[in-house]
């Protein structure tokens, strides 16, 4: 495989960076500021804390995102509606407050930040229809969410830009844990008693494809599940894919050097989501800098073009935890940059 065709430059951040996937634990929104912005300097992002309660998990965040696709919540969860309930205005309240709070904590910040949203077909399988399945069981209602959605993360993009005037670049994550399910047909329907069909990946591509291209200048996808669609991702528009390192095999390594060669960026989880002891630097660093080298890329370009990241979200985790973990990332991506290995 020959070496990677991106250059440093087509990156929006510096080599050696860090940074988190999402969700914080907690309720406090501030001190959950305060510490992405103070262990990861680099790239900081806006984190979520779904312990505050409905609406502030990520599919209450992405509902909340909808433009004129108005949602409330039922015992069964997030249903289209004819106008928006309490929890979907509780979400949208959740969603400034934080927008305040990094405002905030950007003060004089220079360089890039990233945002997370719930991605279409996870938001798909997610919310139901007004008197029936799931919206992923309609490709009518799939196509309308992906649309509203676009709108609304593009209005999002241009509110943190003005928010944070100093941001070089606004790094929209699309969270698509879901995507795997929707592609392999396993969605459960919302009776609970079948499961939707399968997707075409060219439908998922378009679908994704639309809020993608409302996204920015480089937008990602995170999936935290077995098996990461790459190809569909890379079709619709991702510059970047986030991944857990620990769910990685070896049969993944052809589609992921391909997607390397072409440029993609990976965000590569490499620190555990949950409290456990934290290992020394190198290890932690030891995945990435093994896989670069057996997809055959120079060490020259690994701490460009690979961020590192926990696995997943942190709000599993203990407050201690998360800043630990998010300092040991920080702390780990130096080695890509001054031991990347040959």
């Amino acid at each position: 495989m020959g070496p990677t065709l991106a250059a440093v430059s087509d990156y929006p951040w510096n080599e050696a960076t860090a940074t988190g996937v999402g969700s914080h634990p907690g309720e406090d929104h501030l001190e959950a500021m305060r510490v992405v912005f103070g262990e990861l300097p680099a790239l900081p992002y806006l984190p979520e804390l779904p312990e505050r309660g409905v609406g502030a998990d990520m599919v209450g965040r992405g509902a909340s995102m909808l433009v004129e696709l108005p949602v409330e919540v039922q015992p069964s969860g997030w249903r289209v509606a004819d106008r928006p309930g309490r929890d979907a205005r509780r979400a949208r309240d959740h969603l400034i407050r934080d927008l305040d709070g990094m405002e905030e904590a950007a003060q004089g910040y220079v360089g890039p930040l990233k945002v997370q949203v719930c991605g279409p077909w996870t938001l798909a399988a997610s919310v139901e229809l007004r008197y029936g399945d799931k919206i992923l069981a309609d490709q009518g209602a799939v196509r309308d969410l992906s649309e509203s959605l676009a709108e609304g993360v593009a209005a999002h993009v241009a509110d943190v830009r003005t928010r944070v005037p100093g941001v070089t670049t606004v790094i929209v994550q699309l969270d698509e844990p879901g995507l795997p399910g929707v592609l392999a047909g396993t969605v459960p329907s919302a009776s609970g008693f079948a499961r939707l069909p399968a997707v075409e990946p060219e439908i998922a591509v378009q679908r994704l494809a639309t809020v993608l291209a409302a996204a920015g200048d480089f937008p990602i996808v995170h999936c935290c599940a077995p098996r990461v669609p790459l190809g569909v991702l890379r079709r619709a528009g991702a510059r970047g894919v986030s991944l857990d390192a620990a769910l990685l095999r070896r049969r993944d390594e052809d589609e992921i050097g391909e997607a390397v060669e072409a440029g993609t960026a990976l965000f590569l989880g490499v620190v555990p989501g949950t409290d456990t002891r934290l290992l020394d630097v190198g290890v932690v660093a030891k995945p990435a800098r093994e896989l670069w080298r057996r997809l055959g890329f120079p060490s020259s370009t690994l701490a460009s073009q690979v961020v590192l990241t926990p696995a997943c979200g942190l709000a599993g985790a203990s407050p201690r935890y998360a800043r630990a973990a998010l300092a040991k990332c920080r702390e780990s991506a130096v080695v890509l940059r001054e031991d990347p290995g040959e």
